[in-house]
C-alpha cells in the first residue's frame, strides 16, 4: 500500500473499501508471474464485491499458472478528491500497485450508467482513455458483461470487448496476450489474432457510416474481422468453475452472503428482459454439485446466509430437494437460506416455510403489468389468479410484507393498465384483511414502478421509450389511486431512465457524449448523489445529438441497428415475430412446455438445453 494512503484514509468514508487485506484474497509472488490482470468494477467496493461474475473471473483467472488477477474498484468522491490532491494513482487492492503497471485491464460492464466511471478510473490511473491513444501492446483495456451486447457507445475506449460468458474467453485471451508479450508483437497484430477468438469484438475493425437522417447505414468490416461476433457460453455448466473460497469483504457490502448460481438462462421469454435472451439457452447445475458448492462456500467464508440465485430461481426443477439438503446443514448452524426471483405461478408455501426456519423475510413478486392483457403482451405468463392465490396462502401462513414490482411505459400500455396496478394492490390488501392469520402485526404492501427501457437483443429493441413527461403523468395517475395507508408507492426517476435508454441503444457517436459528461465532472452516475441530468443534456447539445432520437424513436424492421455485428444466438426474425405477438397480446410458451426455435440451441454443440 502506498504510504501516502495512511494520511488520507482517516479523511474518507469507509476506508476499508481501499485497503485490501481481506480473508481469501489471492497474493502471488511477482517473481512467479509473467502476466498481471486488473479486474475492474466501475462502481464502489460494496457493489462490486457483491457481483458474482467478479468472483468467478477472479477465482478462475488466479487458478492459471503464471497469472495474477487483482481487483480494482471506483473510489467514492471523497477518496477521489484526496487521491487527486496527493497525486496517488488508482491501485489494485492485492498488491497496492498502480493500475498502469498491469498487462491487461478488464472492466465488468453490467449497467450502462457506469460508463463514465470507466473513463474516470482510467484517468485516475494515468492511462489514456481512448484506444487509439494507447499505441503500445500493453496495457490492453477490454470489457465484458451484458452491456457489451451493444458495444458501440463505448467502442472508442476499449481495445476489445468480450461478448457472452467469460470463463473460457478470458483464459484464451490471456494465453494469447502472453504469447504476444513474449513475442514482442505490435498491438495491431495482437488485436488481429484476438478477433479470431470466438466472442471477441474489436471495435476498431468496424467502421460506422450514417444516413442523412442520422440512422446507421453501414457498419463496415475491416482487416478481415468476422462479419458477426457470436456470444460465448459455458456449455458444461454443471462442471464449470464456481468460487467456493471467495474473498470475504472487510466491510459491509450490498449482498453480504454466499450466492449459489443454480442455472443460467431462463425458460420464460419475457419480451422486455435482456438477461433472459442474453443468457439463453438454459443450463443447470445438479443438486449434488450445488449442495457441495454451497456448504464449501459457507465453511470457507463464515457467512451466515446463503441465497439461491438465477433469473427465475423457482423454475429450478429439484429446488425442494436442494433446499432440504442445504437446510440440513444450515438450520443447526443458524444459517439463513433465501430464495429471490420467485414467481407467483409456481410459489410453494411449503418450500417457503422450509427456508424461513432460521429467519422470515418478506415476499417479492414482479407482475410487471397491472392487467392481464398487458402481461400477455409482454409474455409474462403470470395470471392475476396466480398472484392473488399466492398472496392468500402467504397471509394464511403468517406473512405480512409483500413487495410488488411493475414497469410503466411498456409497449401498448394504456391508462387502464396503469390503474390496474392500483386495483391489483388493493386486491392484495383485501386478501390480507380476509385471510391474515396474524392481523395484529399489520400489513405492508410496497408497490414499486420503473420506467420501461428498451434493450438490445430483445423483442422490444425496436420500441420507443415513452416521453418523460408522459411517464411522470402515469406515475401521478397511479399515485393518486394508491391511497391506502398500508400501501407504499416508490417510483424510479424519469431522467435516469432516459439516459439509460440512450446508452443502451446508442451508436458510436454516443461515445463523444459520454466523454463530454465525464470531462464536465460526471462520474458515479448510477448514484443520485452524483447524477446530473442537466450535465447530460448539455453534453448532448454540445455534441449535436438528440437523446430522444435514441430513446423515444420507434425503429422499423429495415433499420440497421448499432449492435448488428453482435449475435446473442437468438434469431432477429424470432424477436421480430415476438414483437408482433405483443401487439396481438399473444403468449408464447415457455421453453419447458415447447421449444420456440429461437435459435439459441445453435450455441450448444449437442443442440439441446436442460429444458
Amino acid at each position: 500500500m502506498d504510504k501516502r494512503l495512511t494520511h488520507i484514509l482517516p479523511k474518507v468514508q469507509k476506508p476499508a473499501r481501499y485497503t485490501g487485506g481481506e480473508y481469501n484474497q489471492v497474493i502471488k509472488s511477482k517473481a512467479d508471474v509473467d502476466l498481471r490482470m486488473a479486474l475492474c468494477f466501475p462502481d464502489t467496493y460494496e457493489i462490486g464485491m457483491s457481483n458474482l461474475g467478479i468472483k468467478i473471473l477472479y477465482g478462475i483467472t488466479n487458478e492459471m499458472e503464471g497469472v495474477w488477477c487483482e481487483r480494482v474498484f471506483a473510489p467514492w468522491g471523497d477518496m477521489e478528491n484526496e487521491m487527486r490532491k496527493s497525486h496517488i494513482p488508482l491501485w489494485a487492492l492485492e498488491s497496492g500497485d498502480p493500475l498502469s503497471e498491469f498487462d491487461i485491464i478488464g472492466f465488468s460492464l453490467g449497467y450502462e450508467m457506469a460508463y463514465t466511471n470507466v473513463l474516470n478510473m482510467l484517468d485516475l490511473a494515468g492511462i489514456p482513455i481512448h484506444s487509439s491513444e494507447r499505441t503500445e501492446l500493453l496495457p490492453i483495456v477490454f470489457a465484458g458483461g451484458t452491456s457489451c451486447c451493444n458495444p458501440e457507445p463505448m467502442a472508442d475506449f476499449f481495445d476489445l470487448m468480450a461478448i457472452g460468458e467469460g470463463e473460457d474467453m478470458n483464459r484464451e485471451l490471456l494465453l494469447l496476450l502472453r504469447e504476444a508479450k513474449r513475442g514482442g508483437w505490435a498491438k495491431a497484430e495482437f488485436l488481429s489474432k484476438a478477433a479470431e477468438i470466438g466472442g471477441i469484438y474489436v471495435p476498431s475493425f468496424y467502421e460506422p457510416f450514417y444516413n442523412s437522417d442520422g440512422t446507421l447505414s453501414e457498419l463496415r468490416v475491416k482487416d478481415g474481422a468476422p462479419e458477426l461476433v457470436t456470444k460465448r457460453i459455458v456449455e458444461d455448466f454443471d462442471n464449470s468453475y464456481f468460487p467456493t473460497s471467495p474473498v470475504v469483504p472487510s466491510t459491509e457490502i450490498v449482498h453480504d452472503r454466499v450466492t449459489l448460481e443454480l442455472f443460467r438462462g431462463c425458460i420464460r421469454g419475457c419480451r422486455f428482459c435482456q438477461a433472459g435472451y442474453a443468457y439463453r439457452p438454459v443450463r443447470s447445475r445438479s443438486v449434488d454439485k450445488l449442495e457441495e458448492q454451497g456448504i464449501a462456500s459457507l465453511e470457507n467464508t463464515g457467512y451466515q446466509e446463503i441465497t439461491l440465485s438465477s433469473l427465475s430461481t423457482s423454475d429450478y426443477r429439484p429446488l425442494g430437494r436442494l433446499c432440504d439438503g442445504l437446510l440440513d446443514y444450515c438450520v443447526p448452524r443458524s444459517i439463513g437460506l433465501s430464495l429471490p426471483s420467485l414467481r407467483a405461478d409456481n410459489f410453494s408455501i411449503e418450500l417457503m416455510g422450509k427456508v424461513q426456519q432460521v429467519r422470515k423475510s418478506g415476499l417479492t413478486f414482479a407482475p410487471e403489468a397491472g392487467t392481464q392483457r398487458l402481461r400477455d403482451a409482454i409474455n409474462k405468463n403470470v395470471s392475476e389468479e396466480d398472484l392473488l392465490n399466492t398472496c392468500r396462502i402467504a397471509f394464511e401462513g403468517g406473512w405480512s410484507n409483500v413487495k410488488l414490482y411493475f414497469m410503466l411505459g411498456l409497449p401498448t400500455e394504456t391508462d387502464e393498465d396503469v390503474l390496474g396496478i392500483a386495483d391489483l394492490a388493493m386486491k392484495v390488501l383485501a386478501l390480507w384483511k380476509q385471510h391474515a392469520s396474524n392481523k395484529s402485526r399489520g400489513v405492508r404492501i410496497t408497490v414499486s414502478t420503473s420506467c420501461f427501457v428498451p434493450k438490445p437483443h430483445t423483442p422490444f429493441q425496436w420500441e420507443a421509450q415513452v416521453d418523460m413527461d408522459e411517464y411522470r403523468r402515469r406515475v401521478s395517475l397511479l399515485r393518486s389511486h394508491l391511497r391506502a395507508k398500508a400501501i407504499t408507492y416508490n417510483w424510479h426517476d424519469a431522467d435516469t431512465s432516459l439516459i439509460e435508454a440512450v446508452l443502451s441503444r446508442g451508436d458510436r457517436r454516443i461515445g463523444a457524449v459520454i466523454e463530454e459528461v465525464w470531462r464536465s465532472g460526471g462520474k458515479l452516475d448510477s448514484w443520485s448523489e452524483y447524477f446530473s441530468f442537466d450535465r447530460w443534456i448539455s453534453a448532448f447539445e454540445k455534441c449535436g445529438l438528440d437523446p430522444k432520437f435514441y430513446a423515444c424513436r420507434e425503429r422499423n424492421i429495415d433499420e440497421l441497428l448499432p449492435w448488428s455485428r453482435v449475435s446473442m444466438g437468438v434469431k432477429p426474425e424470432f424477436m421480430w415475430n415476438e414483437r408482433q405477438k405483443c401487439y396481438r397480446a399473444e403468449l408464447s410458451p415457455d421453453c419447458r412446455k415447447k421449444c420456440t426455435a429461437c435459435g439459441a440451441l445453435s450455441l450448444m454443440s449437442g443442440g439441446r438445453c436442460d429444458e
